[in-house]
């Protein structure tokens, strides 16, 4: 989603919601001042500052093949690429989002076997996901928004826990303004990337950097977090720091980020910035998220 801490690098627009499909932008892979975590921090190192609390969360607690909590997610249905010329065609089916029994969410993408001759049952699409979102169920202001999620890996494939603005429906994008807190592509196995998108910096021209690791990021469940303040959003993997934006990061574009915004996670097969599924490709391939959970410092949260 680093010892230097800040620095600017050119990204990928990360699937704007269902209401932009149009958006046809055509991201490029971002050059990038790459820091190599060579440990993995302890519990203790990762444990927060008092100053936050507590004030939503999804443990995803619940029987195996449950749904989604219906009272904090809706998991959009389409594919027509998503603005990014994506290959995957969400559901809200078991079969692509469900609940494990063992407290995890699990999105799976996967090869539809009924698809043959560019056809399918699913909006003529050769595989199919989930994308799920709090939209006029959940939004914030400000806050330290985490989630632990172990990563899928492969070519073509590429999960995403980011943030919208909610007022996406009137203003549009990118001026309502977007956060990427963790994406990760296939391709590049050691490397997560934090951005921010907004107007005169969206696409590929968004705000962006990047940590990485010795070990490939899909070995094992890792925190992706950022802290987001007013004129300061940084990003965090595992409890370090790696990555900050301010308006003066913008250089002179308006900074839209002082409004609600809400969650989304999806796994995507696909795109313009991670390529496209190829004979290494392994599917199904799942997307596990432990909990989604949202701090405030105690002054805004009792507002």
């Amino acid at each position: 989603m680093k010892k230097c801490f800040c620095f600017f690098v050119l990204l990928v627009l990360i699937t704007p919601v269902a209401w932009a499909q149009e958006n046809t932008s055509t991201p490029t892979a971002p050059p990038s001042t790459e820091l190599t975590r060579t440990s993995t921090p302890t519990p203790e190192e990762t444990m927060l500052d008092e100053k936050w609390m507590l004030v939503w969360e999804d443990d995803f607690d619940g029987e195996e093949g449950d749904p989604i909590n219906e009272e904090n997610w809706t998991c959009e249905i389409g594919g027509q690429g998503w603005g990014n010329r994506e290959w995957e065609y969400y559901t809200d089916r078991p079969e692509n989002v469900s609940l494990n029994g063992e407290s995890l969410l699990v999105i799976n993408a996967q090869e539809e076997e009924d698809f043959s001759e560019g056809r399918c049952w699913y909006g003529n699409c050769k595989y199919t996901s989930a994308r799920c979102i709090t939209h006029d169920k959940f939004a914030v202001t400000y806050g330290r928004i985490e989630a632990r999620i172990k990563v899928p890996f492969g070519q073509g494939i590429w999960p995403a826990f980011w943030m919208l603005g909610e007022n996406f429906g009137e203003v549009g994008w990118p001026n309502s303004g977007e956060i990427d807190i963790m994406e990760f592509i296939g391709r590049e196995p050691k490397t997560v990337y934090g951005t921010v998108h907004g107007p005169g910096y969206s696409g590929a021209d968004g705000v962006s950097g990047n940590i990485v690791l010795e070990e490939d990021i899909s070995d094992d469940f890792h925190v992706f977090a950022i802290e987001w303040e007013p004129e300061e959003i940084r990003w965090y993997l595992d409890g370090e720091e790696y990555h900050r934006v301010t308006p003066a990061s913008l250089h002179g574009s308006e900074w839209v980020f002082d409004h609600d915004f809400f969650i989304l996670l999806n796994l995507a097969v696909g795109g313009n910035w991670p390529g496209y599924p190829d004979d290494t490709t392994i599917f199904p391939q799942q997307l596990l998220v432990d909990y989604v959970r949202v701090y405030q410092q105690a002054e805004t949260a009792n507002k």
